[in-house]
């Protein structure tokens, strides 16, 4: 899978969930049906969000938002809800729930050092489908296009934007639960791929090095 045809543009576009598959966790009882969905998937994808640091020096205080997915609904945790923290801690504590996400980076440390969370049974696709014996880890983009011939598209402009916000617009939480559900969804095609095995499943000089 080369750069020149990730980007061709006669690749379709993936098309993820849409906003009724998607839940802004904000209240009490939107954590409890969380927890509940959550604790019932062997397998969920994961991901989270920050508002990015611009200036020099600037220490993140991310990350300020958390999605986990199942195949049917992505649930969205702001981490400055309080209930939220429990919700966090027993699903990506959980050593029976296997959580799959691409390009996780340093999600152990700030988790473990903002919320006091040691994630448990976490899979890095991003490391996994680069093949042992390669650099870099493989991003959502170059997974979607050699596993399923499609394109997906992340707007920077979305991605660097507040994620700090109490009130995400409808495109951010689209982002933010599609970094998650196709995660999920790569996941099960990895699965099924023979070679998932063998060195350089995805050519490494195809690698994308940046989160998700």
């Amino acid at each position: 899978m080369s750069r020149s045809l990730l980007a061709a543009s006669e690749l379709p576009v993936y098309v993820g969930v849409s906003i009724n598959q998607v839940t802004l966790v904000n209240s009490q009882v939107l954590a409890a049906q969380a927890l509940a969905a959550l604790l019932a998937a062997p397998v969920i994808g994961f991901d989270t969000e920050s508002k990015p640091t611009f200036l020099k020096g600037e220490v993140s205080t991310g990350p300020h938002l958390v999605q986990l997915a199942t195949s049917e609904h992505v649930f969205l945790l702001p981490v400055s809800f309080a209930a939220n923290h429990e919700v966090l801690r027993r699903i990506l504590s959980a050593a029976d729930i296997l959580k799959v996400g691409l390009g996780l980076g340093n999600d152990r440390s700030v988790l473990r050092s903002r919320l006091g969370i040691e994630l448990n049974n976490v899979l890095d696709l991003g490391e996994a489908m680069r093949g042992p014996g390669h650099r870099g880890t493989v991003g959502a983009k170059v997974a979607v296009a050699h596993y399923f011939g499609q394109k997906f598209q992340k707007s920077k402009k979305v991605g660097t934007s507040n994620w700090a916000n109490p009130r995400l617009n409808e495109r951010q939480l689209l982002y933010a639960a599609n970094d998650a559900h196709v995660a999920l969804q790569l996941y099960h095609a990895w699965l099924r791929d023979p070679k998932r095995r063998e060195p350089g499943t995805i050519p490494i000089n195809s690698q994308e090095t940046t989160h998700g």
